[in-house]
């Protein structure tokens, strides 16, 4: 059968060897089961199912404050000034996080550095349970997205480490598909426990997931054996973003992080302003958005990897499977003329699916372009980058919002970014060399 490989060309290759042709031409860490061994499949797909139940816990943890946000400001007695505060400082230490955790965990691996991420945001949720004043919580919130910002680079470079490349991006889309259901779950359970046990046992109850999956982790990983062959020096992030391979992922995910952060934090008061939905009518509308941003993020992975599956090049089967997602996002400029909330609903959920099917592919660069023990660190710049344009791009919107009411130059910006983007990766990477690192 034949191989693909990174620069379009193609080889032959047995069954036993196709895993290996997948990545160790350019020193990217492979899949250890290269004769498909059974234990070692099985045991890698539960590796999946854990980086799925971190990254759901991880947006359950950071929604808890903005579920209970009415309740506590009358409790605890902050203003929407100082509320802003306490959510920029979440804002501001993920971005920071994201650039050091993806340091770190290259030189810790991927076990101790993600032990060490989740340790930390869950000892900063229950901190929340302490607070008792705006500072107290902006405290807490800063804690946790330093914590919370290792979970994306060391959940990419643990399938880079673990999965063959034709299985990385359906393994990213199924672990990125926690997303969107923690974003379910949580304005679903955190009101039933606050309810019953106090505001407090919330953030204790979100504390207890992640610590009961810490526990799992240490108990359950180990490194894949190949991966310990890929053991040459950590380069420096001024030698990354010497190389193009980098600034295509940091460009990818600059342009297009912050239409996510919209849908996340805006897509309730376009809902609300359009069609006078209440805050008890909001629940269906959205989980139908964010149940088709799970199927997006899972169906562009599969996408990618039937695409190489059936002998494309590794340039052919990314760009084609971008340039799927960013066309199916462009319908959403459609929105706001849309006469029935459930054709907005529609063409939202379309463009949130196919947002999650073109992050996964995204995320799946890093180890396409760069050796595993650099994975982590690229993942971390390009967040870091996708952090601080979405905090800009949230100010743009409330500007524009602000002066003109309308959500229309907003759905425009969405529409067109996904395209932009892979135009700039193209160009970049127009063959999609390995970095010479």
């Amino acid at each position: 059968m034949d191989g693909p490989l990174s620069d379009g060309r193609r080889v032959a290759a047995g069954p036993a060897s196709v895993d290996s042709l997948d990545g160790a031409a350019d020193g990217v860490a492979v899949s250890a089961d290269a004769g498909g061994d059974a234990p070692t499949v099985t045991f890698r797909w539960w590796i999946c199912g854990l980086l799925f139940a971190a990254t759901t816990i991880n947006y359950i943890d950071r929604q808890v404050l903005g579920v209970l946000a009415p309740d506590l400001g009358r409790i605890i007695g902050w203003n929407e000034l100082q509320y802003s505060y306490i959510v920029s400082a979440f804002q501001a230490a993920y971005a920071i996080g994201l650039v050091c955790a993806g340091a770190i965990i290259d030189r810790l691996g991927a076990r101790i550095g993600y032990a060490l991420a989740i340790g930390v945001w869950s000892l900063a949720a229950i901190g929340h349970s302490f607070a008792t004043t705006a500072l107290g919580f902006g405290v807490a919130r800063f804690f946790l997205g330093l914590g919370e910002a290792g979970n994306m680079p060391a959940a990419v470079k643990t399938v880079a480490e673990w999965f063959p490349r034709r299985e990385r991006a359906l393994a990213t889309g199924i672990f990125n598909a926690g997303t969107s259901v923690g974003a379910v779950l949580a304005p679903l359970f955190v009101p039933i426990v606050a309810v019953t046990w106090g505001w407090r046992a919330a953030f204790v109850f979100t504390s207890v997931l992640s610590a009961t999956w810490l526990v799992l982790w240490l108990k359950t990983y180990r490194p894949a054996p190949q991966s310990q062959a890929d053991s040459g020096a950590k380069p420096r992030w001024i030698e990354l973003l010497q190389h193009r391979q980098a600034w295509a992922f940091v460009a990818g995910k600059v342009i297009t992080d912050p239409i996510w952060w919209v849908f996340l934090f805006w897509l309730p008061k376009f809902l609300h302003q359009e069609y006078g939905l209440s805050l008890l009518n909001l629940g269906p509308p959205l989980i139908v958005i964010y149940l088709m941003a799970d199927a997006g993020s899972v169906a562009g992975g599969w996408l990618a990897g039937r695409f190489l599956r059936r002998g494309w090049s590794v340039n052919r089967a990314r760009k084609t499977t971008l340039l799927i997602c960013a066309s199916t996002v462009t319908p959403i400029v459609l929105s706001f003329q849309a006469h029935s909330l459930w054709l907005a609903v529609g063409l939202i959920g379309l463009a949130t699916a196919a947002h999650q099917g073109w992050s996964v592919n995204l995320f799946t660069l890093p180890s396409d372009l760069f050796p595993q023990r650099a994975v982590a660190s690229v993942v971390g710049l390009g967040g870091f980058g996708g952090a601080v344009s979405g905090m800009c791009f949230s100010t743009l919107t409330g500007l524009l919002l602000q002066t003109t009411g309308s959500y229309i130059p907003i759905f425009i910006m969405a529409a067109t970014a996904y395209l932009v983007a892979l135009a700039v990766i193209h160009l970049l990477v127009p063959r999609m060399a390995p970095a010479p690192i």
